[in-house]
């Protein structure tokens, strides 16, 4: 599955840092959800990404005016904006396993394009499609067209 690069904004957050001990990125998500006094029209976000520590999950959703984040019980924060891979997953709440299965494939492609720095994104776009991101260092260069190939006139 081919990757698309994307350059993000940053994108301010509330977000709820997941227990790997008492439910992990799921449970995280569902008291995130619980919280807000609406669902509709908010958008959902998990951030992943290894640390010295173990494995760093946050449950995220975008900040919207009027949302205070120390009322709702949640963590004020940014998803940092960027260079990143993307791939649509459809289907994903058929087999979460996918997810991982994703991340490690795109890991592997983009290899010393990764950057560390960054977490990795899954951005909830419908039950039905997730986009998930890994963070890249540069975007990929574009590569000259071959004369022999390129139609006339666009060699």
């Amino acid at each position: 599955m081919p990757e698309v690069f994307v350059d993000l904004p940053p994108i301010p957050v509330l977000r709820l840092r997941a227990d790997w001990n008492g439910g992990g990125p799921a449970a995280a998500m569902a008291n995130v959800e619980s919280k807000l006094p609406t669902l509709k029209g908010r958008k959902f976000y998990g951030t992943f990404r290894p640390t010295p520590e173990g494995e760093e999950y946050f449950a995220c959703v975008a900040r919207v005016e009027g949302d205070d984040a120390a009322q709702l019980g949640l963590e004020a924060g940014e998803i940092p904006g960027g260079w990143y891979a993307r791939r649509k997953i459809r289907d994903w709440e058929r087999d979460i396993t996918q997810l991982a299965v994703q991340f490690k494939d795109m890991v592997r492609v983009l290899g010393d394009n990764v950057d560390p720095d960054r977490p990795e994104i899954e951005f909830y776009r419908s039950q039905a499609q997730m986009l998930v991101f890994v963070p890249v260092r540069s975007p990929p260069r574009p590569t000259p067209r071959d004369p022999r190939t390129a139609p006339p006139g666009q060699a």
